[in-house]
């Protein structure tokens, strides 16, 4: 994938090379499709086919970590794309439902921007089960992204460091596979769910799920603001919200943009350019200013006050981190300057959301992201302040079972201690 502008299918001479056993891969998966399909013939109801699928996806899962780490993203994406995936039909616990900017969220579990860049598998990554994904980061001219290897496995710290640089295939096409699913849903309709089979289904997807939509600049732009203007403009109707992305390391100066002054003048265009739009019966998507987890205090205190004295909607808790662990050192991608992201940064990753919370005294809703594979990980997030959380390096070492896992950890810590939603935890450790 490295250097090609996407959609980028590998080929199979391109799969067979450095003795890749990409026979015994697809075999694999296509021997576990004919079981669970199967399978489908002998379930009482859908709820007990989802689990029959997560089952035989954990059994395959193993296989893809054969293929070089980008490769096997992007099969992943892929197999989303044209429902490869499991399918979640079991209803999500209603201590998980979220409702926030006037959204409802089945569940506060979300794939983070960084995954699907360019919108391809949305419906099957949400009908997995996630709350939300977040598409993106998205970019007004399509991009090939960075040159070379670009995606490091840490297998034994449980992280990946990246240095994709926002290869997508630019807002014109983004914005087309956008439309199509905003059509399905207005035609379909959301479903609260269904009984069927004696117990209560609800089918995951486009008619159920939200949409995030995170926004970048192209490499070569000056006028960062611009970029996100057009942004603005091409995806803001098809998202449930909108996400300001100025915390990746792999875009230079993007950073920069952080900065006090850089950063209100950069919301203001933002907010102008969506306010500007005619919204009708819709209400506008909440926009969002993603952060890195690199800050200084000073830095938090400038994002802070500006994010308060715009009104923006809401912080997403952090994205990946260019700092490096001592145990670390001398690991295959560590000598480069890249986005380091799983078990590592969930540390540091939490340190800046209690701190942002704390100096936006509670009033921004916060989405936490960084090094969550687990319940207790999500739990923990939530305490500190976070009203929904996202995850993707787990969900790329883990595979589609991580999301039930997480969902069902989480519901039974949440019953622990006697809290009957989410919004009733969200940051209690503060209290």
């Amino acid at each position: 994938m490295a250097g090609l502008t996407p959609p980028y299918t590998p080929t199979d001479s391109e799969l067979s090379e450095d003795g890749m056993p990409w026979r015994q891969i697809l075999g694999g998966s296509f021997l576990g499709s004919i079981v669970a399909g199967g399978a489908y013939f002998t379930a009482r109801d859908r709820g007990t086919l989802s689990d029959l699928y997560f089952k035989v996806s954990r059994a395959i899962n193993p296989l893809w970590r054969f293929l070089p780490p980008e490769r096997a993203h992007r099969f992943t994406v892929l197999a989303a794309k044209y429902n490869l995936v499991p399918r979640e039909y079991r209803m999500d616990p209603s201590c998980l439902h979220v409702d926030l900017w006037g959204r409802h969220f089945n569940n506060p579990i979300g794939l983070a921007a960084g995954f699907d860049k360019s919108a391809e598998g949305v419906d099957g990554l949400l009908g997995m089960g996630f709350g939300a994904v977040e598409i993106g980061s998205v970019t007004p001219v399509p991009q090939a992204g960075n040159p070379g290897s670009r995606l490091f496995r840490l297998p034994e710290q449980q992280a990946v460091i990246n240095r994709y640089g926002f290869n997508n295939e630019g807002i014109e096409v983004v914005s087309k596979r956008l439309a199509e699913c905003h059509k399905r849903r207005r035609r379909v309709g959301k479903r609260n769910g269904v009984r069927q089979g004696g117990g209560s289904v609800q089918k995951h997807g486009l008619e159920t799920g939200i949409i995030g939509v995170n926004l970048g600049k192209n490499k070569k732009t000056e006028d960062a603001a611009a970029d996100f203007e057009k942004g603005v403009r091409g995806l803001a109707q098809y998202a449930d919200y909108l996400v300001i992305n100025v915390s990746s390391p792999n875009t230079p100066g993007l950073r920069n943009l952080q900065g006090r002054e850089q950063l209100q003048a950069l919301i203001k265009r933002v907010l102008d350019a969506r306010n500007d739009m005619q919204w009708g019966e819709e209400t506008p998507p909440p926009v969002l200013v993603k952060v890195s987890p690199d800050l200084t205090e000073e830095d938090m205190e400038d994002i802070a006050a500006v994010v308060i004295a715009e009104h923006v909607e809401g912080l997403i808790v952090s994205n990946t981190t260019i700092k490096r662990p001592k145990a670390m050192e001398g690991l295959p991608g560590t000598q480069v300057h890249a986005g380091l992201s799983g078990r590592p940064l969930l540390e540091r990753s939490n340190e800046v959301l209690r701190d942002m919370y704390r100096l936006t005294e509670g009033k921004i809703p916060i989405i936490g992201c960084g090094g969550i594979s687990s319940g207790e990980d999500a739990y923990v997030k939530i305490r500190a302040g976070a009203s929904l959380v996202q995850l993707c390096t787990a969900f790329m070492i883990e595979g589609p079972p991580l999301v039930p896992r997480i969902k069902r950890e989480l519901a039974a810590l949440l019953e622990r201690d006697g809290f009957k939603s989410v919004s009733e935890a969200v940051g209690i450790d503060h209290r």
